[in-house]
């Protein structure tokens, strides 16, 4: 392990709730700084969204969900069960304030401000998980061979311009290809295809799962703990968290980092930090023997939907399904992804396909939470990452165990402080 604590800030006992991506990389840049870190989680570490997202590390992702226009399409999200944007009937009363929320952020103003934000937070963050991964052997699972966000719509490839044009403003690498060009790249494209983006700097992990699952494991080999307990709430004394409560019985610890992903509402405001967390019902395809090859993932705008060549098969994944926690999956919601898969590529086969629905922890501004509580200086939250947990989880376990040894974070993190509502 690579230790190397601040000056006068001595180990100290860290309880991270959460073992997903995020968790864990907190725990391990935490055990960078020599603390004696515990992550708690209900499942087994990656079990959650971490399991089954779509496995890009999207630096490009500097647009929030909530872009101009998204307004109007509301009635379409009720109408549409099956649509890349839906709204369960059932859940709009308890979604509303958060669904007003996410549309006042999608203003002009807003998405420039909220595009700066997750431009800082995303550049560079990649180099965040070298050491980690690295230090667990898993270098080589990633891999950086860009992606392709592909059109069939000739009016949507022409309507994605003004996002692209945002994206380059914020530095991203960006180039526009032709049909023929896009075919080059990835002959299984359907030659329906009007056209699309390449970003070449993009890259993504050949199996999200295993990956965190081996991070995890390097993690307890540095002497971390994770128990499999749910974490019921806080013990607090003089203003600081002093121990976590679990069936299993009380934690106890200096300092408290919640990154429980969707789960992470109530520990929030035990904490002091009330915040508007939702999440995003998102669901996936994974096809062990597709009858297609992809070198690189790809993306469809038009169904909200990514399809990425892992070692386990192609994963076509996505949507977003806004309905909480509660509500049993629509099934038809994955099952519509393979005929959305066919269109893409004519030869797709989705024999012997699994599929999966898990909840992406999502703030109605498209910007995850990363700071201390206002009310409980030892409590600290990293959580709400939306579409970009994976692609932020080292970046925000640096962060974190910035903030724990009161060094200066890399990134200002203002726009992300939990009382910014």
């Amino acid at each position: 392990m690579n230790s190397s604590h601040p000056t006068g800030a001595g180990p100290r006992r860290i309880v991270v709730v959460g073992a997903g991506i995020v968790g864990v990389c907190c725990g391990l840049w935490l055990q960078r700084d020599g603390h004696q870190v515990t992550l708690l989680d209900r499942q087994g570490p990656g079990e959650g969204a971490s399991f089954g997202n779509a496995s890009i590390f999207a630096t490009e992702s500097v647009l929030p969900v909530a872009m101009p226009g998204i307004v109007g399409r509301v009635p379409r999200m009720l109408a549409d069960p099956l649509g890349p944007l839906a709204i369960r009937w059932g859940y709009l009363p308890r979604l509303a304030p958060w669904l007003l929320r996410f549309l006042a952020a999608s203003r002009t103003s807003r998405v420039e401000a909220i595009s700066e934000a997750l431009a800082a937070l995303l550049d560079g963050c990649l180099d965040d998980y070298e050491p980690l991964l690295a230090e667990a052997g898993l270098a080589d699972t990633v891999v950086r061979r860009g992606w392709i966000g592909a059109h069939l719509d000739p009016a949507k490839l022409a309507g994605a311009r003004p996002s692209v044009a945002l994206q380059r403003a914020h530095g991203v690498e960006v180039e526009e290809l032709g049909a023929a060009a896009l075919r080059q790249l990835e002959p299984a494209l359907s030659r329906a295809l009007a056209g699309g983006f390449y970003y070449p700097e993009v890259a993504h992990s050949l199996d999200p799962y295993a990956m965190v699952v081996g991070l995890a494991r390097r993690f307890v080999e540095d002497g971390g703990e994770i128990a499999r307990v749910e974490a019921r709430g806080l013990a607090v004394e003089e203003g600081r968290v002093v121990a976590v409560r679990t069936a299993a019985g009380d934690r106890r610890c200096d300092a408290l980092v919640v990154a429980a992903g969707a789960w992470s509402r109530g520990l929030a405001a035990q904490a002091g930090a009330p915040v508007p967390l939702d999440t995003e019902r998102g669901y996936h395809l994974t096809i062990p023997e597709p009858g297609v090859t992809l070198n690189r993932p790809i993306y469809s705008t038009e169904f909200g939907m990514a399809c990425t060549p892992l070692a386990t098969g192609l994963r076509l994944g996505g949507t977003v399904e806004l309905g909480g926690l509660e509500a049993p999956p629509d099934w038809r919601r994955a099952e519509v992804l393979a005929a959305r898969g066919r269109k893409l590529f004519p030869g797709l086969s989705v024999e012997g396909a699994s599929r999966w629905m898990g909840f992406r922890p999502s703030m109605p501004d498209s910007l995850p939470v990363i700071g201390a509580s206002p009310k409980l200086p030892n409590a600290f939250l990293a959580f709400g990452h939306g579409h970009l947990g994976l692609t932020l989880g080292a970046r925000t376990g640096r962060l974190v165990a910035d903030l724990v040894a009161g060094r200066r974070p890399v990134v200002d993190l203002t726009p992300y402080r939990p009382g910014r509502f």
